[in-house]
C-alpha cells in the first residue's frame, strides 16, 4: 500500500510479506526506497537494484522480483483509484 500526497509524492508505504528473510528484506527496502519519490520515479525501481543492494544470492532473486511486482501493483491500484474511469494499460 502507498500513501501519496497532493503533490504526487509517496509519503508512506507498507507491506505484508509471507516468506523467508530475503523476501521480507526486499519488501522492506522497496517501501523505504519509494518514500519521497513520485509515482513515476518509484516505477523505475528494478528488482536488480534491490537484489544488488541486499547482496541476494542467485537462488533468492525471486524475492526481489516479488518486491518490484508489489511496487507496480500498489502504484497501479493507486492510479486506478485516482481515475476509476481509466482502464488499466495493456501489459
Amino acid at each position: 500500500q502507498v500513501e501519496v500526497d497532493e503533490n504526487g509524492k509517496i509519503v508512506d508505504a507498507r507491506f505484508k510479506t509471507f516468506g523467508c528473510g530475503s523476501a521480507i528484506a526486499s519488501s522492506s527496502l522497496a517501501t523505504e526506497w519509494v518514500k519521497g519519490k513520485t509515482v513515476d520515479e518509484a516505477l523505475k525501481i528494478k528488482n536488480t537494484d534491490i537484489a544488488k543492494e541486499l547482496c541476494l544470492p542467485p537462488v533468492k532473486l525471486h524475492c526481489s522480483m516479488l518486491a518490484e511486482d508489489a511496487i507496480k501493483a500498489a502504484l497501479a491500484d493507486y492510479r486506478l483509484k485516482q481515475d476509476p474511469n481509466k482502464e488499466e494499460p495493456e501489459k
